[in-house]
């Protein structure tokens, strides 16, 4: 008979026993749950939204297997399960009542979800916790889509920024230039005579290289227009897909989804798989938000606080609330958007110790925040967060000096938390072209759980098979 040292024995053992933890949570299956979270950037779900679901479902008298709170970076999400698919339809529909109060503008994502369940035990062993073995689409069930990326669009917000960078250099080389603006996918500028046209080429194409200019005259006034050339028009394609991705991964997160599939298909398609969704219309919202990020100038003047306390808005400019609700005129002219920012930091001000954002700006972004802070020291600069057609002023820091380099930093009121907030909503990003969902398919979880059958019961009849032999055998 074989004899091994007993180490080796206790070995096999405690393999075996882990082995067999780590896979109870297959057996136990699925329970139906609703997932709190955050539908704004700038509104966060902390500790406290888990007392406050508690106490809407003890208030309604509808039975829960439990609530927790869960945070996954410094974002943060409340989730509740449920014995039965009854009672989580009646909590979702009576939470999301409750902390959505205002109709068409919803302030937190109440979504149903799918969450293993694993008794008490278990998931009180923290991250050693054992999880389920994800399953993908085919096997699970979930949502397919297909996502249109509008190229045009996202062309269109480039030409804009073009046509800004256009007026800045031609104003810095002291060219005198009639108008600038996007005509269509091109930038029409006008001048008064062909000297001054022949300048702005010349400066133009040193400064500006992704452009391609072309000579024409217009009612008799000499009409330089100017044009991507291919290479540029494939970055900003490519650029727009990617950044598109990137925020719908971070969307997705809202949904909870185990293995999200996400990724490019040709040159402008994003598919996106979404194992164990229950609440289609929830994904289809989340994927479908816009968002934009913009910084602008605060018109803190007496005759614009004079026009916002009459009720008015004066022309050029457009009233926006803080995160506080109070009021703030900013000007129409948009300076940077979210494509200019590179990295957004929480910190420390070196001089004040006091709580701070550190922003960090491409090189474009950096030349024109320049100029904007040398022109208005004193002044207040506005950074508005759009969602849903919807603007909301984040921040509305005073300029203090002029700022070079690149490297910016906000602070003020505002406490450690607040700056880690802030830093997360900027870097976030928004998409950088709208999107339209052109196919969508449902896919139930019958067709898996059918093979997940046959798979399981050909190992099992395998391995009696096996056994049996192996005995009759020896």
């Amino acid at each position: 008979m074989n004899r091994y040292p007993l180490w080796k024995y206790i070995t096999v053992l405690v393999a075996v026993i882990i082995g067999l933890l780590y896979t109870l949570p297959n057996f136990y299956g699925e329970s139906p749950a609703v997932q709190v979270s955050s539908a704004k950037a700038t509104i966060k779900v902390d500790p406290a939204m888990l007392s406050r679901v508690e106490q809407i479902l003890t208030d309604a008298k509808i039975p829960n297997e439990g609530v927790y709170y869960e945070q996954n970076g410094t974002l943060g999400t409340v989730r509740a399960r449920f014995a039965s698919t009854d009672l989580q339809l009646q909590a979702r529909d009576l939470i999301d009542k409750s902390l959505n109060t205002v109709a068409g503008d919803p302030h937190y994502t109440v979504a149903l979800n799918l969450l293993p369940a694993s008794p008490a035990w278990m998931r009180a062993l923290g991250w050693f916790a054992p999880k389920p073995m994800y399953l993908c689409l085919d096997l699970r069930g979930g949502v397919h889509f297909l996502l249109q990326v509008d190229m045009q669009g996202a062309l269109t917000a480039r030409y804009d920024s073009l046509a800004a960078d256009v007026r800045s250099v031609l104003r810095d080389q002291k060219v005198n230039v009639a108008g600038v603006e996007r005509s269509g996918m091109a930038i029409a500028a006008t001048f008064a005579n062909s000297d001054d046209r022949d300048r702005a080429i010349s400066t133009l194409r040193s400064r500006l290289p992704d452009l391609e200019f072309t000579e024409r005259e217009e009612n008799g006034k000499p009409l330089l227009m100017a044009a991507l050339n291919p290479a540029a028009v494939t970055r900003v394609q490519d650029s727009a897909l990617k950044q598109n991705i990137n925020t719908l991964h971070n969307r997705i997160n809202e949904l909870g989804v185990a293995e999200p599939v996400i990724q490019q298909q040709g040159g402008d398609r994003i598919v996106v798989q979404l194992p164990g969704v229950q609440d289609v219309a929830k994904a289809k919202e989340l994927l479908g938000r816009t968002a934009t990020l913009e910084i602008r100038m605060v018109d803190d003047t007496p005759a614009a606080q004079a026009a916002l306390l009459g009720g008015s808005v004066p022309f050029g400019l457009e009233r926006y609330n803080d995160r506080d609700g109070r009021p703030i005129l900013v000007r129409r002219q948009v300076i940077l958007t979210g494509e200019n920012l590179q990295d957004a930091q929480p910190g420390r001000d070196s001089q004040t110790q006091q709580a701070a954002v550190h922003l960090t700006l491409d090189s474009k972004g950096a030349r024109i925040f320049r100029d904007v802070t040398r022109d208005n020291i004193g002044k207040r600069m506005a950074i508005l967060l759009f969602e849903n057609g919807k603007g909301e002023v984040v921040t509305a820091p005073v300029i203090r000096s002029e700022i070079a380099g690149g490297q910016v930093q906000i602070s003020g009121s505002m406490s450690s938390e607040e700056a880690a907030d802030t830093a997360l909503l900027l870097r976030a990003g928004a998409l950088a072209a709208p999107m339209s969902i052109i196919e969508e398919r449902t896919i139930g979880p019958s067709l898996g759980a059918d093979n997940i059958a046959k798979g399981f019961y050909s190992t099992l009849y395998g391995f009696l098979a096996i056994a049996a032999f192996i005995i009759l055998y020896y």
